[in-house]
Parts: C-alpha cells; structure tokens; sequence
C-alpha cells in the first residue's frame, strides 16, 4: 500500500515512521523543506496510486479547512481522506460534504498516543462508512499497537464518531491529569513527607492509580525534581473546552471535566505546582511546549 501524508510535525512525523518500518509507503508533504518528500500537494497527489488515500495531520480549525479544500480540487472520484488531527466533529461532516461534491470519501480518525507512538503505537477511533473503514485497515493495523484488531481500535459509527470519542477522551485526561497533579501538590505541602518522587514511584505497580500518566509523571519528577524549570501556565487544546460544552448541549453532568478545565484557566494567573504538573504531563506525552519559569525577584 501507498499513501500520501500531509503533515510532518511532531505526530504526523514519527507516525510516517512507523508507517514505513510496517511496510507502507508514505509519501509525505510538510511545509517545512527539510521534512518533506515532494514540494507540493501537486506532486503529492500525482505520486500516488489510485484509488488515492491521504492522511491530514495537521492543525485543525482554518489549517485543515484549507487543507481539505485543496485536496478536493486535486482529487479523483474513489480517492479517500483521512483527517487524523484534532478536528471538532461538526467540522467532519462539513469536510465530508465538500469532498462529497467531488466524489470523494472521507474519514475522521482521532489518534492518541503523543510523541510516543513510534515506539508504542496508537490508540485510533474511526468514523465513516464500513466500506471506507476496510480500505483504510492496512494503515489503522501498521499504527496501533500489535496485537488483536479490538485492541487501540474501534470504528466508532458514522463521520464525526471518530473525533467525538477523541474529544470525550482528551476529556477525561483532563480531569485525570489534574487529579494526579493535585496529590501532588498536596504531597508536596506536607512536611512528614520526604519523598514526593518515591511515593509516586511506589504506586506504579499493584495499585488502582497505576496508569501511564502515572509513568510519566514520575518520569517529570526524575527529570526535574520540583519541576523548577516550568511554570504553571497550562493551555487548553480545544478538546476540553468542546466535551464541556457537548455535556452541557446533552444535559449530562461533567464536574470533574469542567472543574479540570476552569483550573487550566486559573493557572494563567498564578503558578500553582498543581499546575506545574498537568504542564509537566502535557510535556512527557504530547511534547507539548512549556512555559519556562521566571526567575524569582530579589
């Protein structure tokens, strides 16, 4: 299998990556000169075979909107899209419709896994049609982990599902990321306790807050005990703010969501560890950027 992918930053880069070592070719297209195969969409679409599949991993929001209209310019009947980024769900079914026009087909694909899915692989959640679903499963089955097919993937229902689900899931990290980081801060005031980075070492195995945020939040505290060097500013991606606002739209109660998503707000005015935390978190899986901390004032 040959495919086109449009985006090679820190997701889109490394999943390139694992496409090739699974034995897909990937024809890549990224602004950035130093990363990208061919130097335009042009020469993209014109180096694969038909039917055509093209993987968007870029920004969502006006990125993909122009992404996805140039694609519907430059493609065949029968060719087929993917948008694997972060795109809202009501987006979906406006791309699919443009696409449509042109007798394209179109799947949305939320992916998880961060700057670690090289190694690891990653979690996938599909929307679209059956018959789209089967001639996209070589890619799905080369990015998740091995393993059975039910494993790090589910085709979730029809376009939208697949972002839904990813949304509700960057959701729910919300709100464990800031669970973790409140015991930690917590930990962090008491003075009986000495060993803030052992503790959390201690529960990595055998307890029921094992997770790999858990991993990872001990691995933060290896590398920079006391988290020192960031700050406790901490963005909100999209994802949060869309689940709050699906649950108030659905009348289904998300206090520890919106309560995770209003502390990520509060952090911009002040520099709680807690905080420091869910950044530090945001660093180790997403490779998200940090705000350095300041120097304190004499």
């Amino acid at each position: 299998m040959h495919i086109g992918l449009i985006g090679l930053g820190k997701m889109g880069f490394n999943m390139r990556g694992r496409l090739r070592e699974k034995g897909i070719e990937v024809t890549g297209f990224d602004r950035s000169p130093d990363r990208t195969d061919v130097p335009s969409l042009e020469e993209l679409v014109g180096a694969l075979p038909t039917p055509r599949i093209i993987w968007v991993m870029v920004p969502a929001g006006q990125i993909t909107d122009a992404v996805v209209k140039d694609l519907s310019e430059l493609l065949s009947p029968g060719d087929l899209v993917i948008d694997g980024g972060n795109s809202k769900f009501t987006d979906d079914q406006i791309h699919a419709t443009l696409l449509a026009q042109k007798g394209v087909r179109f799947l949305d694909c939320g992916v998880s896994g961060g700057v670690w899915g090289l190694e690891n692989g990653y979690g996938l959640m599909a929307g679209g049609t059956q018959e789209d679903i089967e001639l996209a499963m070589p890619i799905f089955d080369a990015l998740r982990p091995e393993g059975e097919r039910s494993e790090s993937f589910v085709h979730v229902g029809d376009v939208g599902a697949g972002h839904y689900a990813k949304m509700v899931h960057n959701g729910i990290e919300y709100g464990l990321m800031q669970s973790y980081a409140e015991g930690y801060e917590l930990l962090e005031a008491k003075d009986i306790v000495k060993d803030v980075h052992g503790t959390f070492a201690a529960w990595q195995k055998g307890t029921v807050v094992r997770s790999w945020l858990l991993d990872l939040l001990v691995k933060a505290l290896q590398e920079d005990p006391g988290l020192s060097k960031i700050a406790g500013y901490v963005e909100d991606s999209g994802e949060g703010r869309w689940t709050v606002e699906e649950a108030i739209a659905n009348s289904v109660p998300a206090p520890a969501i919106t309560a995770a998503l209003f502390a990520r707000f509060a952090s911009r005015q002040d520099d709680a560890p807690a905080m420091k935390m869910v950044a530090a978190l945001r660093n180790q899986f997403g490779g998200h950027a940090v705000k350095p901390a300041q120097p304190k004032a004499e």
